[in-house]
């Protein structure tokens, strides 16, 4: 009957709004929660058939999800892995439980925003048990190719504290300005001497020495603007590891620069990229002498031999002080020598409907077939944000809008709790009727 229709009706009237003062306490008591999204209570009216000419109550149904798409305010911390993401996309992370596990794949698992730190083993991991995920850079920093639409390619990200790390010398580059008086005939043809230090593969110090040798022309012809540039290795006892003969040009548009180099059998030049390349102790080093008619580089002007900027890549022996994590995801390495190097990139992991994730403990969600499969992208591109370090994401609960709620799914309980009332008395006076 329609009495018994109104009264189911108010049952679930009472059963939806427990549900949002579920959802509504959830939220007040995560307000303060970092990364927290908001509990949602979505109602939907359930109409029964009306063809018999008489009304029946259907009442009402709930349900339940999260507002995974709406995004806290992003505030400032001291800890260089306290990790968030600014704009769309989520954090890949797994449970430090699945580290190792044999049976499987670790499960990836997703959120906006860590306190990473790293425990006894290295792993930077929540204080909830979170591991963040990472693409491991090769030994030499770059990051290889990995597949975008699996967990294989990421590895829990490690860093370890007490780590020793050297950075081989590649490249130098070379500023030395040559005498042109010492070309000009009467000159005394003495070589003009340089050491430089380069740093091996073990990370140990290395000395190459230099000789520029002026060519000394006859008497009463014009200055030569001749160097012979010899190379020797001190880790090689001294051979020669690289013989040039540098001509310099004396125009006006152009004097001082370089004019040409001749390669005398033992290392190359490139006059491109302007380097001279030797066979070092520890392998190839490119000296940088300059290109031909360039200014930079070496040089042949006044009277004065002076080694105006010497720029090396490499560094000695250190040991990690810091860690910090750049807009582009990517995880470096900060030694003391002040040598970076590349350790991991963090991808941002994103999903076609991010409402629909299932949501996990500890601000964590994983796909659903709601969710749509996920991708990962680099920081910054696509439709994702970049990864801000030194910054945690607050709840994003408006405390006065859930309490606004609150007042009305009040006044909403107590209403189909009147309606309840309601029938029983209607009912009751039925009952009456038989007296």
């Amino acid at each position: 009957m329609t009495i018994s229709s109104s009264l189911n009706a108010g049952v679930t009237g009472l059963s939806v709004n427990a549900s949002r003062l579920a959802t509504i306490s959830d939220n007040i008591a995560n307000s303060a929660t970092h990364g927290y999204k908001r509990s949602t209570a979505d109602f939907h009216s359930l109409v029964m058939d009306q063809s018999r000419g008489t009304y029946s109550a259907g009442g009402v149904r709930a349900t339940t999800g999260r507002s995974v798409d709406q995004r806290g305010t992003l505030v400032t911390t001291n800890n260089p892995t306290d990790l968030s993401v600014g704009g769309r996309g989520m954090l890949p992370v797994t449970p430090v439980s699945e580290i190792g596990n044999t049976a499987g794949a670790m499960p990836l698992h997703m959120t906006t925003t860590g306190s990473f730190r790293p425990d006894a083993d290295g792993i930077l991991r929540t204080a909830g048990g979170q591991a963040l995920l990472g693409w491991p850079a090769d030994r030499d920093g770059a990051i290889p190719s990995f597949p975008r639409d699996t967990i294989s390619g990421l590895q829990p990200v490690r860093v370890d504290s007490n780590e020793f790390e050297g950075d081989a010398t590649t490249r130098i580059a070379l500023g030395v300005n040559l005498p042109a008086t010492d070309t000009i005939a009467g000159a005394t043809g003495a070589p003009r001497d340089l050491s430089l230090e380069y740093y091996g593969n073990l990370g140990q110090s290395q000395n190459m020495q230099i000789a520029f040798t002026p060519t000394v022309p006859p008497a009463g012809d014009p200055a030569s603007n001749t160097w012979t540039m010899t190379i020797r290795d001190d880790a090689q006892g001294g051979i020669l590891v690289g013989d040039f003969t540098i001509t310099f040009d004396d125009s006006r548009e152009n004097g001082g620069t370089i004019a040409t180099v001749t390669e005398n059998g033992t290392g190359t030049y490139d006059a491109v990229t302007g380097d001279v390349t030797i066979a070092a102790q520890s392998g190839d080093i490119a000296l940088e002498i300059g290109i031909p008619l360039e200014t930079g580089g070496m040089s042949q002007l006044s009277d004065a031999f002076a080694p105006l900027s010497i720029n090396k890549d490499g560094s000695p022996v250190g040991i990690l002080s810091a860690v910090e994590v750049d807009a582009k995801g990517i995880l470096k390495a900060i030694y003391d020598t002040g040598f970076t190097k590349q350790l991991y990139q963090i991808p941002i992991v994103d999903v076609p409907n991010m409402n629909g994730l299932e949501a996990l403990a500890n601000q964590t969600y994983k796909a659903s077939t709601e969710s749509g499969a996920y991708y990962l992208w680099d920081a910054g591109n696509g439709p994702v944000g970049d990864l801000v370090g030194f910054s945690r994401e607050e709840s994003a609960v408006d405390v006065a809008s859930e309490l606004t709620q609150l007042i009305q799914t009040q006044r909403a309980y107590n209403s189909n709790a009147k309606v309840i009332q309601t029938v029983d008395e209607m009912l009751q006076e039925t009952t009456n009727i038989k007296r």
